[in-house]
């Protein structure tokens, strides 16, 4: 289905098309190949993970539609394993997120293969995150002798 979209998209678009990839699938590399061959310009891995909540003392759903979707510092190591696979499938740029906090989240991400990253939850939580992760991780990068990104990419001993 999304080498289908990418394709219909594709047909219709010359902007460049970014295609989110969910979690909630058996191999997250086949669909990011599938999107490649049909034309996406990127990928951005990964949305959130379907989840549902019970309270025990109402005895009913927590969410009103009873299931919606888990995000934030609990799917990190899934997002970047994600991450380190897709980028192993394919050469399109990828966009990784999935509960980056810390600049050293974004190393992670960037390590495992990210091009760039997207901040959520952190931003929801305080709106000033983005820029504290910024700092963060331009520290980090002074800290050990990184003038680039890809030279954090690079630094990872795989």
């Amino acid at each position: 289905m999304a080498a289908k979209v990418t394709r219909e998209v594709r047909k219709v678009s010359k902007k460049p098309i970014i295609i989110k990839l969910t979690p909630n699938v058996t191999n997250i590399t086949e669909i990011a190949k599938a999107v490649e061959a049909e034309g996406a310009d990127a990928v951005s891995l990964i949305n959130t993970f379907l989840g549902m909540r019970i309270d025990v003392h109402k005895k009913k759903h927590v969410l009103f539609n009873k299931m919606g979707g888990l995000s934030g510092p609990a799917i990190k190591p899934v997002a970047v394993r994600m991450v380190y696979q897709v980028r192993r499938a394919i050469s399109l740029p990828i966009i990784g997120l999935g509960g980056i906090m810390t600049g050293e989240d974004v190393v992670e991400f960037i390590m495992a293969g990210a091009d760039a990253v997207s901040v959520g939850t952190a931003a929801f939580v305080n709106p000033a995150a983005p820029v504290m992760i910024k700092k963060e991780l331009v520290a980090y990068m002074e800290r050990y002798g990184f003038k680039t990104l890809q030279e954090v990419r690079e630094a990872f001993l795989d």
